[in-house]
């Protein structure tokens, strides 16, 4: 069934204004798997109206930020130091809506946001994200790192100082607010974080952090995780303390760092990123001076899990232009959805953004388990999180790219969203890690935390029955085989290829549970989502034959329209694939 769009304005098709929400039909669906029917029912307004912004104002007030990045005024006017950095308006706007309207920073950590009376799951606060990072990323790393040093610091930190920061951490008045950073890179120290050069000395009961940290996103955030080395510490990871660095002090006067620079960025331009200076700055530590990395690491971990739902947002955004473009405008007397090669490329695009979307909210929904206690639901996140972050992030550079080619010459023009989204793109690649350095530590989960010991036996009790269930399982048993021998053998040269097999089989699984799920009720999709998965990233390819497998033009009819497809019609469409 064809979706009836109506003829073009013009021969460019422009989506702005459209709600972005609506524009993908089947994500309410999707998150009634995971949420409680209550809180689906209460959130449904909350994510259309976040859409609609999300698809108008938001995406306006970032192409406006991202043209005007902000600037660092050292001196005032009469020459004292300022050390202030001057946001533009659409920037500040696009905070508001982010941290004081939709509380996305507070909703995990406290009751009242958006009028629910508990603190909302993290599938919540993921899935109203990602609708919002469709339109800015740039401020989805504020978001992220507050919402992340809070965690860090209500688990590892003093009660007061706990009770000390928390109301301004979570509070949702821009006047008040405290937001968060993380302050960790060093010149010699990026990935091999036990190379950190900062040094912590302790004066009496406190503590003063002396060096330089090089890049520092939200630069100027009101409190700042930093790991820094105490004086006769060890080297290494094991060396290294975790600190709360306040930019101001409790006496209202500001701490002892200066901002040396602001970064000139290739995206997330209207965020401020820079260089900082530590000049015997005072900080709290926190938790055990010991185990400093490890507790860092807690926050690292949300932050690569954010970066995954980020990178699935921006797909999806991609995939919503895409679509919108492809179902309007005509070339050699056809609409281009209807043409072969554009067919393939979409399905591909529909694939990568899929798959994302659903391994982000399956982990979101282990998250929930593990923080309520459960030990197997903690060590799935533990090595699921990285899993996301590295194929997602990779994924979603291609995505953005193939997006604009489908706009075509527009899409290389500032004025459409596909220039910033790719520039955006290649971000989540670096930021807490690259891609070699995480697929290292999905290597890591395996071989320290035995991880998959936790992970597999949870993804068997997702399969479906018949010939899908059956191939899935023994590409779910390949591919643990691969990982474990990967990870024991220490054969780093292949972690990318064992953790991308292992990426593609958890999304595989998790759709077509997903599928099953729906089925229930009239949509079964997924099921051929997971087919996909399976087609073309888990068999052996020959690049010099052509391959033979599933009718792409029948899935093409199928998949793009995103309608729903009966159980019926997806079990006929499952008998053309190799499975």
């Amino acid at each position: 069934m064809k979706p009836d769009i109506p003829p073009a304005a013009t021969p460019l098709p422009d989506s702005r204004g459209i709600n972005l929400y609506e524009a993908d039909p089947s994500y309410a669906g999707l998150l009634g798997v995971y949420l409680e029917p209550a809180l689906a029912t209460h959130l449904a307004p909350h994510l259309a109206r976040l859409g609609h912004l999300a698809g108008a104002e938001i995406d306006v007030l970032a192409q406006a930020a991202d043209r005007n990045p902000p600037l660092l005024h050292h001196r005032a006017r009469a020459g004292g130091d300022l050390q202030s950095i001057e946001k533009h308006p659409a920037y500040r706007r696009l905070e508001e809506i982010a941290f004081a309207e939709f509380g996305l920073a507070a909703m995990s950590h406290r009751g009242g946001v958006l009028g629910w009376p508990q603190p909302l799951p993290p599938v919540a606060k993921y899935a109203l994200t990602y609708l919002y990072v469709q339109a800015e990323f740039g401020v989805c790393c504020p978001l992220s790192m507050t919402d992340s040093l809070t965690r860090t610091l209500r688990k590892y930190g003093d009660a007061s100082l706990v009770a000390r920061y928390l109301p301004g951490l979570t509070g949702q008045d821009l006047e008040t607010l405290t937001q968060g950073a993380m302050f960790m890179t060093e010149q010699g120290a990026g990935s091999d974080v036990g190379a950190v050069t900062t040094r912590a000395v302790r004066c009496g009961d406190d503590w003063r952090l002396y060096g330089e940290k090089w890049f520092c996103s939200n630069v100027d955030a009101g409190l700042a995780m930093v790991l820094a080395r105490p004086e006769g510490a060890c080297g290494g990871t094991s060396g290294l303390a975790l600190f709360l660095l306040p930019r101001t002090l409790p006496d209202g006067s500001r701490n002892a760092y200066r901002i040396a620079r602001l970064k000139d960025k290739l995206g997330t331009r209207g965020m401020a990123s820079g260089e900082i200076v530590l000049q015997g700055a005072f900080a709290y530590l926190v938790g055990d001076p010991q185990r400093g990395f490890v507790q860092m690491a807690d926050m690292i971990n949300m932050s690569r899990l954010s970066n995954g739902m980020r990178a699935a947002g921006m797909m999806r955004r991609a995939l919503t232009e895409s679509l919108y473009v492809a179902r309007r405008r005509e070339a050699f007397g056809k609409r281009l959805v209807d043409l072969p090669l554009m067919r393939r490329q979409l399905l591909k695009l529909l694939l990568a953004a899929e798959a994302a979307r659903s391994v982000m909210l399956y982990t979101a929904s282990q998250l929930e388990r593990a923080d309520a206690g459960d030990e197997q639901a903690r060590r799935r996140v533990r090595i699921l999180t990285p899993l996301v972050k590295f194929r997602a992030c990779r994924d979603a550079r291609r995505a953005t790219g193939d997006a604009m080619e489908v706009r075509g010459g527009c899409g290389y023009i500032e004025e459409w969203s596909d220039a910033r989204l790719v520039r955006d793109a290649h971000l989540g690649s670096i930021w807490e890690g690259t891609s070699n350095v995480v697929a290292l530590d999905v290597m890591r989960a395996i071989r320290r935390e035995d991880a998959l010991a936790a992970l597999v036996p949870a993804l068997a009790a997702l399969l479906p029955e018949g010939r899908l269930g059956a191939a899935l399982r023994a590409a779910l048993e390949r591919a643990a085989q691969l990982a474990t021998d990967t990870a024991q053998g220490r054969d780093d040269a292949h972690a990318r290829q064992a953790a991308s097999g292992l990426y593609s089989v958890v999304a595989a699984i998790v759709l077509a549970h997903e599928g099953t799920r729906l089925a229930a009720g009239g949509d079964a999709r997924r099921w051929l989502l997971a087919a996909l998965v399976h087609e073309h990233r888990l068999r052996r390819r020959d690049p010099l034959r052509v391959a033979r497998g599933a009718a792409e033009g029948d899935l093409a009819a199928a998949l793009l329209p995103e309608t729903p497809v009966s159980p019926g019609d997806a079990q006929r469409l499952l008998e053309s694939f190799r499975l």
